[in-house]
């Protein structure tokens, strides 16, 4: 159990690597999906272009989307984006700086899927085998066929076994025709790819580097500032935990002891250091309103000291002086009361 602990805190602070590491067994496992496909063109007019685009189309949207699912921070987009406003400001840099980095690393697995189905050439011979220019490339002299017929013949290109139109156009000459069209458009995605990669990730820093500095800093904050507030609450719900166990069986002791006369055992150490971890949040309605109060109103971003409210309001010094610094169960009593 140790050394899954040991993995999954590894992973946690190497994410943006670990996050690295599955686009690319995504974009493998897509070419090994491709691969292992069955490709079996229905060699039908109303059918072809339909399903040769699916094909070339649909399986990427899927690796696109999921390659949202498997990115943790999705969730921390959001929650950043639908949070309220209160004491802290959303900025939309920062967003978008988060959305780009997700959507980067999601688009890798598609742009490999739709790569190899391009360079493969089947797709493109099944959606386009009725446009093959049989004026240029078939036999002219052939009695000539009608619109629907023509299409019927061409349809079957690419199902060599029932195909019946060698007179009209050579079934080796117009796969030979359309892999070369299909493969030159994959050569030319894979360099308008790799061109606007190499744009986004080498000259938008060089351009706007002040904007890129900041952004990418708010954006390592918020999911920071998120990962300690998860440790926070699991830190407290275990203290908790263990307070109220340990109340459990203090009582249960008690009433032991009075029924058999012997005197209760004194309370362990570790008990007292549980309890002072709880920053006196002692009970459910409290952590709710901790909880709430995070949702609603997150602290504002300077590192001062905040005063503690009056009675009718904010007290008028915005700091407490140096030599009485506020209580944090003081604190941690009022933000619950926020």
């Amino acid at each position: 159990m140790d050394k899954f602990r040991m993995i999954f805190q590894f992973l946690q602070s190497n994410q943006e690597s670990f996050m690295n590491g599955i686009c690319g067994i995504m974009a493998l496992a897509s070419a090994q999906m491709y691969s292992a496909f069955d490709f079996n063109c229905p060699c039908l007019p109303h059918y072809n272009l339909a399903y040769g685009l699916g094909i070339l189309l649909v399986p990427p949207f899927i690796l696109f989307l999921l390659g949202f699912v498997l990115n943790n921070n999705v969730s921390m987009l959001a929650e950043e984006w639908r949070r309220p406003q209160g004491h802290r400001g959303k900025d939309p840099a920062v967003l978008r700086y988060m959305f780009c980095s997700m959507a980067q690393r999601a688009m890798i697995a598609p742009v490999v899927w739709v790569s190899v189905t391009l360079l493969d050439g089947k797709c493109i011979t099944c959606a386009f085998c009725t446009s093959v220019p049989v004026e240029t490339l078939g036999n002219t002299s052939h009695p000539g066929f009608s619109q629907g017929e023509m299409k019927r013949v061409l349809a079957r290109i690419p199902c060599k076994e029932i195909y019946d139109g060698q007179e009209l156009i050579a079934n080796e000459v117009a796969v030979r025709y359309l892999r070369c069209i299909s493969q030159a458009l994959g050569w030319c995605f894979v360099l308008l790819m790799t061109t606007l990669a190499f744009l986004v990730r080498s000259l938008r820093p060089c351009f706007t580097q002040a904007v890129f500095l900041k952004s990418r800093y708010w954006s390592h904050y918020i999911d920071i500032e998120r990962k300690l507030f998860d440790e926070t609450c699991a830190e407290h719900a275990r203290s908790f935990a263990r307070v109220c166990i340990q109340q459990f069986f203090e009582g249960m002791s008690t009433d032991l002891a009075a029924a058999r006369c012997h005197p209760p055992r004194k309370t362990p150490a570790d008990a007292g250091e549980a309890a002072e971890k709880l920053l006196g949040i002692t009970d459910q309605s409290t952590m709710n309103s901790v909880l709430k109060s995070w949702h609603r109103c997150k602290p504002p971003l300077h590192l001062h000291q905040p005063a503690l409210p009056s009675s009718n309001g904010w007290a008028q010094q915005e700091h407490p002086p140096a030599h009485s610094p506020v209580p944090r169960r003081e604190m941690a009593a009022y933000y619950s009361r926020v």
